[in-house]
């Protein structure tokens, strides 16, 4: 759930700031015209770029440039999000850690032990919030699933360690019932969409790396970026400020390969060359350490849309998500 930049690296920390101001994905003012070719590998790690090299990097990782309407799904998700929260039950801010960041909105389903489904927004780590973040709890709540939209701190107030640590921590509290919720889901399911879909990875790791297996029971993947390096060399990292230690520890696709749980792991057709490239290499990755991996590249959709596929029944995306029990 990237956003539009004014001027990149201006990131608001924290809250979500208006579709027709906010910094994340388009291109610099000096960007390339919409026809120049991305570099042959964008995703591959580098070192420091300048000038015209730089330029092609930023619109490789610039999801907007591959769009027209950007506001209109930004408002989207605003309002679906609104609209979720007035028609269904729902709890809000609910503590899942001990930092104040750390609170998610609840939307649960009829039956209390019914599977919860906790959704991580994006936003390149520096936009957004889970205000925007529940588009999805009427779909989810129609099919008998609990849907949860997480929060978390935004840079650059906080550094890329503490936003995934303390994702994950958040994530672990709520599938190992150490989150006080009002509900006792059979199973905990994951999801996130762009930066939202590298912290769900990262957790997934770090789930592997220190907890029983089956602490979640699945993670649906969106239009995600898993190796950080490239985004070093970008005008994501002007807020992000990563050197190149924090990029390598942060990367999930460094720490691979682990036996994950299942994954639905999607990209948008319409998604960037770097981000199709991110996505190839994840999805080679996490079948080569023996995870069951539904790989979608999902036809007619971009970067921005694609999210509100993700529990309707009528599509592809929504149809392997829905699954889930």
């Amino acid at each position: 759930m990237t956003a539009v930049d004014a001027t990149p690296g201006a990131a608001n920390p924290g809250t979500a700031t208006p579709a027709d101001a906010t910094p994340g994905t388009a291109a610099p003012a000096t960007a390339a015209p919409a026809t120049a070719a991305p570099d042959p590998d964008p995703a591959a790690p580098r070192t420091a770029r300048k000038g015209p090299d730089r330029t092609d990097l930023d619109r490789a990782y610039s999801p907007s440039s591959r769009v027209t309407d950007l506001g209109v799904h930004l408002t989207r998700y605003a309002t679906d999000s609104a609209r979720a929260r007035a028609e269904l039950t729902v709890h809000l801010d609910l503590p899942c850690g001990p930092r104040p960041e750390q609170r998610l909105d609840l939307f649960p389903a009829a039956d209390p032990g019914a599977p919860l489904f906790v959704f991580v927004h994006g936003g390149y780590w520096q936009e957004l919030s889970k205000s925007e973040a529940a588009f999805a709890a009427r779909d989810f709540v129609a099919a008998g699933i609990s849907f949860a939209a997480l929060g978390y701190g935004l840079a650059p107030r906080h550094r890329m360690r503490d936003i995934s640590a303390a994702v994950s921590d958040a994530l672990h509290r709520i599938a190992t019932g150490r989150a006080p919720l009002p509900i006792r889901p059979r199973a905990v399911h994951l999801g996130g969409h762009s930066a939202g879909a590298h912290l769900v990875a990262s957790a997934l790791l770090d789930a592997a790396d220190r907890q029983a297996p089956g602490t979640f029971a699945s993670a649906t993947l969106l239009s995600g970026v898993y190796d950080l390096e490239p985004l070093r060399h970008t005008y994501v990292n002007d807020a992000l400020g990563m050197d190149a230690g924090e990029a390598r520890d942060c990367s999930p696709q460094l720490r691979m390969p682990a036996c994950l749980p299942p994954l639905v792991v999607a990209l948008a057709e319409n998604d960037t060359d770097a981000f199709a490239a991110q996505h190839h290499r994840f999805v080679a990755a996490a079948r080569e350490g023996g995870t069951e991996v539904t790989d979608l590249v999902v036809p007619g959709r971009h970067h921005f849309d694609l999210p509100f596929d993700l529990a309707d029944p009528d599509t592809v995306l929504g149809a392997a998500v829905l699954r889930i029990r």
